[in-house]
């Protein structure tokens, strides 16, 4: 077996660096604005659903890109103002962005996937704010879905590289190991867990069901990595775009989130038709 040249590594080390730079950044700014809530919030989160609807309209269709994008956005902040409860927003954009995945794996009609980039981009500017304004706990939701996110995603590149293994889907992405996504699932439920307890409206709620809906979020989360890896694959692309440095672009670093708002958007949407 071949050892690494010097270069390599050096070049292997630079390229860390920069990715935990930028995510730290990343963190900092989306910790920042939902600290603030509110139109800010909102804001950002339809900036985000125009990025990414140009980047998913950039791997799938090579046109409309930018224009698309606009559109996304400008729709995701319209709709934040329409004659629906939160709930309804959030369980509808929800139901979108999963139906659009699924008809993803299978169509190849270019209108119809650029159509699917769409339900699954306006989830990121629907169901955020949705979850932000849950009265009460509406801040220890999202900083929930960011824990279980980023605690999964950290623990399973490290505990994959660290134990290696069986992969896990080598004809989708083939670096990622069972042990890994086994790793990544009991961190992200130890880290949901942990977030939602020190949510004091939240305290009265059972164990069981947090860790039970923890460890889901945090299975969700690996689903979309590895359904955005295969959209990626299909169309022979290797990174959505190079908007973040050393990340590629919006939606290489959503694709998780972007499965648990799915997940926490259909949660919030029965649990308030129960009331």
């Amino acid at each position: 077996m071949n050892e690494p040249s010097g270069d390599a590594v050096k070049a292997g080390a630079s390229e860390l660096r920069l990715r935990v730079l930028s995510a730290l950044v990343l963190a900092a700014v989306v910790l920042a604005v939902t600290l603030v809530g509110g139109p800010a919030f909102r804001f950002v989160w339809v900036l985000v659903a125009g990025l990414v609807a140009y980047e998913w309209l950039a791997i799938v269709s090579s046109r409309n890109a930018i224009a698309g994008g606009i559109g996304v956005a400008l729709a995701g902040l319209a709709l934040g103002f329409a004659p629906l409860s939160d709930a309804a927003l959030a369980g509808v954009s929800a139901l979108a962005a999963l139906a659009g995945a699924a008809v993803t794996v299978r169509v190849t009609d270019r209108r119809v996937l650029e159509a699917c980039g769409v339900a699954y981009a306006l989830c990121f500017a629907l169901v955020t704010p949705a979850l932000r304004q849950v009265p009460e706990i509406g801040l220890f939701l999202i900083v929930w879905t960011f824990a279980v996110v980023w605690c999964t995603d950290i623990a399973a590149y490290f505990t994959g590289r660290t134990l290696g293994g069986p992969k896990l889907m080598p004809s989708v992405s083939p670096k990622k190991t069972w042990s890994g996504a086994l790793g990544g699932a009991a961190a992200g439920t130890a880290g949901g867990i942990a977030v939602w307890y020190l949510s004091p409206p939240a305290a009265g709620l059972g164990l069981g069901p947090v860790l039970a809906i923890s460890l889901a979020a945090s299975i969700f989360s690996q689903a979309g990595d590895l359904f955005e890896s295969a959209v990626k694959r299909r169309f022979g692309t290797k990174d959505s775009s190079r908007l973040i440095p050393g990340h590629g672009g919006f939606l290489d670093r959503l694709d998780g989130y972007w499965a648990v708002l799915v997940f926490a958007g259909l949660l919030l949407y029965l649990a308030r038709l129960g009331h």
